[in-house]
């Protein structure tokens, strides 16, 4: 593999990966439709790997566009990032993330099967096994009735690939994430909520720097060693790396599609990663706690014994290095 297509490439877990791949050698090209993205991270991703790559600001769900690209690169694989990703706003225009998050998809798809590109890594999520009883979930945990729009897209697109692979000269990758979290090290580049976060870490960083006034723990009485809520966090340069391991072994297993959880295998309180926060970067943090929040899981993490073995990859940051860079990245944009 040389040429490699990343949709969504200017996004948060998207541009981390492009550094990765011009960092061992990929050639790239992104299509990115800036709808959660800025169009300088482009600079800031080849300023970190020292290589250009080429960028269509454009939308997968755009077709001639999309061939457009594939008429004028041969690509080797695709990088499949380009959706929506927020729970709560997928619960109020669900319409929207079946359009682009599933009509995206098949759109990508029907361009690479016409081209004949067979390798696709999907970007999927640990959402597809809802409130798991077992833990930690390993890639044969029972996928549940997702409790939202956005989680329903994700359990759709591995469907539609698994359908789609059965009968083709394809091969596909899903990686389901567990949380990613952090910035690069360089802290160049980094995850950029558009309005109130939704997720934890930044919402720790904007109380850090003032943006926001407090931070709620949603919950103290969880069956949990404090009460409140675990996840699996993963640095999102480890997360990145595994794309890059997950287009090698695509390429050279013998079956259409294969599974991979992608978490670190442990899990974190929120107190605890509110706690290594203000360890590691000598900050103190306002928040209280509140009453639970509608659909939150008490509790998962990830069985990674199998990334471990068939991909070669393990996770090599810890949860202090994933708060001192989402420090540093806050701190940065506050300059």
């Amino acid at each position: 593999m040389k040429k490699i297509l990343v949709t969504g490439g200017l996004g948060y877990i998207g541009s981390h990966t492009v550094v990765e791949l011009l960092s061992v050698g990929f050639d790239v090209v992104v299509i990115d439709n800036l709808n959660n993205s800025k169009e300088e991270v482009k600079a800031r991703i080849e300023d970190i790997a020292g290589r250009n790559f080429e960028l269509c600001i454009g939308d997968v769900n755009d077709a001639a566009t999309l061939e457009a690209l594939f008429v004028k690169h041969t690509f080797d694989g695709v990088i499949h990032f380009a959706a929506h990703k927020a729970v709560g706003e997928s619960v109020d225009n669900p319409v929207m993330y079946y359009q682009n998050n599933v009509s995206g998809l098949i759109s990508l798809l029907s361009t690479m099967e016409k081209h004949k590109v067979s390798n696709l890594i999907f970007s999927s999520s640990c959402t597809v096994y809802g409130a798991a009883t077992d833990l930690p979930v390993t890639e044969k945990t029972l996928i549940q009735k997702a409790e939202s729009p956005y989680g329903t897209t994700k359990i759709l697109g591995e469907d539609i690939i698994n359908d789609f692979a059965k009968h083709k000269e394809f091969k596909s990758i899903l990686l389901r994430y567990f949380n990613p979290v952090g910035a690069h090290p360089s802290a160049k580049i980094g995850e950029l909520p558009l309005g109130v976060p939704n997720n934890l870490v930044p919402y720790i960083t904007q109380t850090a720097a003032g943006i926001r006034e407090q931070l709620t723990v949603f919950g103290e009485d969880y069956n949990t060693e404090d009460g409140t809520c675990i996840r699996d966090y993963i640095h999102v340069v480890d997360l990145a790396k595994a794309h890059v391991k997950a287009l090698t072994y695509c390429q050279d297993m013998s079956h259409n599609v294969d599974v991979f959880n992608v978490g670190t295998g442990k899990g974190n309180t929120v107190l605890e990663v509110i706690r290594a926060f203000e360890k590691v970067n000598g900050v103190k943090l306002n928040y209280k706690i509140g009453p639970r929040r509608g659909g939150d899981i008490e509790q998962i993490y990830a069985d990674t014994s199998k990334v471990n073995a068939l991909l070669g990859w393990s996770a090599q940051y810890d949860i202090a290095d994933m708060m001192q860079h989402a420090w540093a990245w806050q701190q940065g944009l506050q300059d």
